[in-house]
């Protein structure tokens, strides 16, 4: 079989895909969305955030990465309110109740956040709509706003943070030591898990039709995160910046390895457990493709 001929057969196999993904539309708003209405609004707003000006995509990213300072700041303030009345693994689990904020904050604002825009970037690629140069790209843009965003605000929070009494200096190094203080593995994992959470979470958002809905969904998922100490690159680059900031346990090489095993860990989990478990699931349910 010659290329030209595989190419048109693989063209002809998108086309019934793409077909099949428009006409999942129900005009019942009753309804639970099916498999394939989330599917196609995922890609279309994938395929809306590729064309987007790349200085509005840094803009709201950058804001993404601001906004999720302030579940740093709820939790380095509840980690120190209880310090006293519970010992410190437990501190740890309950600040899994405020952990949820800044990704509730974020997500309803629409603001630009990685790991929820991970998978929701590869569907395009993955429907032959954008390129993966282009997703590249793309996620690139994304980072670089999420973390400079993320470093100024743990920059204000650590100068704040002790000024109001809300927290301590040795408070935020116990946090981002207890981000940090793993084996590589055991990060990169813990970061799979993490990236593939919040995928579920940007499908499961999509498929909802009340904010209430979304917001119960966010909350539940990041509190999930929280609770069982996942490791999620975003909120994780704001707790170790600011462990460096006061910590001599925490250098640049532990913050750049960290975080480097964190986005690639997150990109794997949503990619892959999400995206494209998602996408080839709907496509083998096509017959005769």
């Amino acid at each position: 079989m010659t290329e030209a001929k595989k190419e048109e057969i693989k063209k002809k196999k998108q086309e019934k895909v793409d077909q099949k993904i428009g006409s999942s539309k129900s005009e019942d708003k009753t309804k639970t969305k099916t498999h394939g209405e989330i599917l196609r609004q995922q890609i279309i707003e994938g395929c809306e955030t590729y064309d987007r000006h790349s200085r509005s995509i840094l803009l709201s990213s950058f804001t993404a990465g601001l906004e999720m300072g302030f579940s740093f700041l709820l939790i380095g303030t509840v980690f120190h309110f209880f310090s006293g009345y519970f010992p410190e693994k437990a501190l740890f689990k309950l600040i899994a109740f405020v952990y949820p904020v800044g990704f509730i904050l974020v997500i309803l604002g629409q603001s630009i956040l990685f790991t929820e825009q991970t998978s929701l970037l590869t569907l395009p690629v993955l429907s032959n709509k954008r390129s993966v140069l282009s997703l590249f790209k793309i996620w690139g843009l994304v980072i670089l706003g999420n973390l400079t965003g993320g470093i100024l605000i743990s920059l204000t929070l650590v100068w704040i943070g002790p000024r109001l009494g809300i927290f301590t200096e040795a408070d935020v190094a116990k946090i981002g030591q207890h981000f940090s203080d793993f084996e590589f593995y055991t990060i990169f994992i813990s970061s799979v898990l993490a990236g593939w959470l919040m995928g579920l979470l940007s499908w499961l958002v999509t498929s909802s039709r009340e904010t209430i809905g979304e917001i119960f969904i966010i909350y539940l998922i990041t509190a999930v995160m929280g609770f069982a100490g996942l490791h999620h690159s975003i909120i994780g680059n704001i707790e170790i910046f600011s462990g460096m900031l006061v910590s001599p346990d925490i250098d640049l090489f532990i913050y750049l390895k960290t975080l480097f095993l964190s986005i690639i860990g997150n990109a794997v989990g949503a990619t892959v457990f999400v995206a494209l478990l998602k996408y080839r699931a709907f496509v083998f349910n096509i017959k005769n493709i």
